[in-house]
């Protein structure tokens, strides 16, 4: 049992475990409504709906009715790995986000059967009876039934920063919007700063406030991405074409050489050939395989379309707190008298004596045991400089408090001294709060507001701190009928992350440009910016500035405005879309359930996974496990890499089908023996998934990767000039392996000699272009000098493979080869090889253009 420590609860019976139980199989969990993952059948019929698959399902049923289990049998893995792949994504992506989840579920204080007891956040029910401290996190919505000091911080739902105090109200039982002060509810996703009291739970998960806006959220429905559907349209309208040339190979054997049922078979081979059952699966694997890639930078990838948008990223727009900085506060400089001593992290020597009433009362002014990171950095910092004077006070006796009101900017802590009559009054607040508290002359007054300006302008958050004694038994009803005396000023900095400087001068090398959203005042901002090293820093838009500007104006406002102050999280979406009316690609952080429009209004919503809500997380596509900006900048770098490997990956695709599309058409249109057969497809099967999916996706990036401009983003996969390329490389290969098929048939060499000699001249072809197509810059023996260790093992398996269907006579019998003697092998090589050549050519003259041009 845990003993209450602050209210009284012996009156309150609470519900009893049976009901509990019978109240969470009927209502459900307390979490958040999720997007509806698919099952496996569901999954599987979006999967055969694609056209491209239904076709490989019916050429597979025709290869099994014609007794050719092996293609068949190629066609239906091909169709249950890529099943097989999705499902393990989606069920990783759903196992990462279930944790994530309850991570974020807080654990709840209630009363079960008359006695407190704590249980996870997902298991209150609606009618238990909550007891809430500083520091709490609401893990639903409430009534308040008593209570003492409560204040709580409802930013998460309202976008107001300020904490709203909380007073109690049995008579109301029916939920009101959030927002304002004086209200008598909880709110789910809502902190407890100040106080402590006891709530009896209305509603949970998605009848709750939080859970309301979640259900809006999930009704957006997202379609497929720019690649998926352009992907898709390559797909279709390929199979199209070998479709058609299928029928015609059906006619040419039918109506010239009278074999009908030598026809069908032979166009299904060429269909087999053209059909490019390869692009769903790379662009499967990439996504996948590119998700997981992201996840070990700390990034969990929620959309598939976050992948392809963020290598066209142009701006990123981050939060300050937590994202830039380390979310911790540190006291910085110290102003009592007219002296200022600034602190330093590993300061020996001793704190001037002159500034030691200055940090007792700030001591004295704040929690026992806090919460808040200021009053913790008050703390640190008297342990440090503190512990052997007289100005620590672990015996005196906190008697009364006075909380922070909107008319006063300021809290008081009333001490009752061990030794003493006297009572002691400390006081921290905003500097004019307590210049007010204080009585001063006007000029004292301008010369304490030109200190805190000059330490706010330093990236400080100023606090001023004063004292005041009292005697007698009648506290005073305002803080201002105390005689309070200044003492002084402390100026707290949320450290900058060390790593945040060199990664945004990484994006301005990548042209990224990096905007910062803060609530914090534009002096503050501006200097936390100008640490950062985010340029230009002059000009500031704040959130009255917004108030008053139209769509309009606002998008050329941010053509030159970098830094946002004082702006409430329901304004950010206005920011986003000006930034995407002047047709920018734009990533931006946030953490809470208004942030949500925004983060789905981005082109990619990157949610904080450590203080961010379920809401903001479920609306985004991206999550930051850790909340460090460093790790946005991996993942942008990251999504390039990517997008230059599938692109890498497409353009060999392309390339390796113009061949042997070419050599299952033309040698029946010249009147020669059939080149391939199902078998040969099935090999050549063997080599090009592997390399497109596995090799060229483990490519490391290219060395200019952070060096070049984003992609445009309605650029399409193939520009019209690098498709004539790609068909110039098919081409110039079809040419050497359909000339050496025609004159060793020429020769005499008969069929199968013929046929292989070209196909293992074709192998070879293939596995040059993989070598010359893994950079499309660097030359050929620098990209051997970059590991890829699937490279090897596909190079290897592939050869050997190749040498036991030539000579092992049973393989050879079913491939259909003649064996090649040493001098054919190394003709073949040499063919097979020097088919990449020209493109090297083309690398070396384009480098010495450039560094000519440079």
């Amino acid at each position: 049992m845990i003993k209450p420590t602050h209210l009284e609860l012996q009156s309150i019976q609470g519900l009893s475990e049976q009901e509990a139980t019978r109240r969470l199989k009927e209502e459900g969990y307390n979490e958040l409504p999720a997007d509806r993952s698919r099952d496996l059948w569901a999954l599987l019929l979006g999967v055969l709906k694609e056209p491209m698959f239904l076709l490989l399902l019916a050429a597979g049923t025709v290869y099994i009715v014609l007794g050719d289990l092996a293609g068949a049998f190629t066609l239906l893995v091909s169709i249950f790995g890529i099943i097989g792949i999705t499902l393990y994504q989606e069920q990783k992506v759903e196992r990462v986000l279930e944790a994530l989840r309850d991570l974020s579920s807080p654990r709840a204080l209630i009363v079960r059967d008359g006695k407190p007891v704590r249980v996870a956040g997902r298991e209150v029910v609606r009618g238990d009876f909550l007891v809430v401290e500083e520091g709490d996190r609401v893990p639903a919505d409430a009534v308040i039934l008593s209570s003492k000091g409560l204040m709580v911080d409802e930013s998460l739902l309202t976008g107001e920063s300020v904490p709203v105090r909380k007073f109690p109200d049995e008579k109301k039982s029916v939920m009101e919007r959030p927002g304002g002060e004086g209200s008598s509810f909880l709110y789910s996703g809502s902190l407890v700063v100040q106080g402590r009291g006891v709530a009896e739970v209305l509603a949970t998960g998605p009848n709750s406030e939080l859970g309301r806006i979640g259900k809006v959220l999930q009704k957006q429905s997202l379609g497929k991405t720019p690649l998926q559907q352009e992907t898709g349209r390559l797909v279709r309208t390929v199979a199209v074409l070998g479709l058609l040339s299928c029928g015609l190979v059906v006619l040419i054997f039918g109506l010239i050489r009278g074999g009908w049922l030598e026809g069908i078979l032979n166009g299904l081979t060429l269909a087999m050939a053209i059909l490019p059952e390869e692009f769903p699966v790379v662009l499967t694997v990439f996504l996948a395989l590119g998700a997981w890639r992201i996840s070990r930078q700390r990034v969990l990838t929620r959309r598939p379309s976050a992948i392809e948008a963020l290598g066209s990223a142009m701006v990123l727009c981050v939060d300050k707190t937590g994202t830039l900085t380390q979310n911790r506060m540190e006291v910085k400089k110290l102003f009592s008298g007219s002296a200022v001593y600034p602190v330093q992290s590993h300061d020996s020597e001793r704190l001037p004596e002159n500034f030691h009433s200055l940090l007792e009362f700030s001591i004295l002014a704040s929690e026992i045991n806090p919460f808040d990171p200021m009053e913790k950095a008050f703390q640190e910092l008297g342990k440090r400089y503190l512990v052997q004077t007289e100005h620590l006070h672990s015996d005196w006796t906190l008697v009364h408090e006075y909380a922070l009101e909107p008319a006063l900017m300021a809290m008081s802590h009333v001490w009752k001294a061990s030794d003493g009559e006297e009572f002691v009054v400390a006081t921290k607040g905003a500097p004019e709060a307590i210049a007010d508290l204080c009585h001063l002359t006007e000029t004292r007054q301008a010369d304490l507001a030109r200190q805190a300006t000059a330490m706010a302008a330093e990236g400080l958050r100023v606090l001023g701190v004063a004292k005041a004694s009292f005697q007698g038994n009648q506290w005073p009803s305002l803080q201002h009928d105390f005689n309070f005396e200044f003492v002084g000023l402390l100026g707290l900095a949320d450290p900058l992350r060390s790593t945040v400087p060199a990664a945004i001068k990484e994006c301005y090398s990548a042209g990224i440009r990096v905007v910062m959203m803060t609530g914090d005042y534009p002096i503050t901002a501006r200097a936390i910016a100008r640490q950062a090293g985010l340029v230009p820093a002059e000009n500031i838009l704040t959130g009255s500035d917004l108030e008053s500007l139209t769509e309009t104006e606002l998008s050329h406002g941010v053509k030159t405005t970098n830094i946002f102050a004082r702006v409430a999280p329901e304004q950010k979406l206005r920011i986003v879309n000006a930034f995407k009316m002047n047709g920018q690609v734009v990533a931006m952080t946030g953490d809470g359930v208004n942030d949500a429009p925004a983060l789905k209004g981005a082109h990619i919503g990157i949610a904080m996974g450590k203080r961010g809500t379920d809401v903001a997380r479920e609306a985004s596509s991206l999550v930051l496990l850790d909340d460090d900006f460093t790790s946005i900048v991996h993942a942008v770098r990251l999504g390039r890499r990517i997008h230059d490997n599938l692109q890498k990956a497409m353009s060999y695709l392309l390339a390796v089908h113009v061949p042997i599309a070419g050599m299952s058409l033309l040698p029946l249109i010249f009147g020669w023996p059939v080149m391939f057969m199902p078998i040969h497809i099935v090999f050549m099967e063997f080599i090009i998934d592997p390399a497109c999916s596995i090799v060229f996706e483990a490519e490391e990036e290219e060395g200019d990767v952070m060096k070049r401009p984003p992609r445009d983003p309605d650029e399409p996969l193939f520009r019209r000039k690098t498709l004539m390329f790609l068909l110039l490389q098919g081409v110039i290969v079809l040419g050497i392996v359909l000339g050496i098929f025609g004159i060793a048939l020429s020769y005499g060499l008969g069929e199968r000699h013929a046929r292989a000699l070209a196909f293992t001249t074709l192998i070879i072809s293939n596995l040059a272009q993989i070598l010359t197509n893994r950079s499309l810059t660097s030359p050929l023996w620098a990209a051997l000098k970059k590991p890829n260790s699937a490279l090897w093992w596909i190079f290897g398996g592939t050869l050997i493979f190749l040498g036991l269907a030539l000579y092992l006579p049973g393989l050879r019998g079913l491939f259909k080869f003649a064996p090649l003697s040493f001098l054919e092998m190394t003709l073949c090589f040499l063919l097979g090889g020097g088919s990449a050549l020209w493109v090297e050519a083309l690398k070396f003259l384009k480098d010495r253009a450039r560094k000519k041009g440079s």
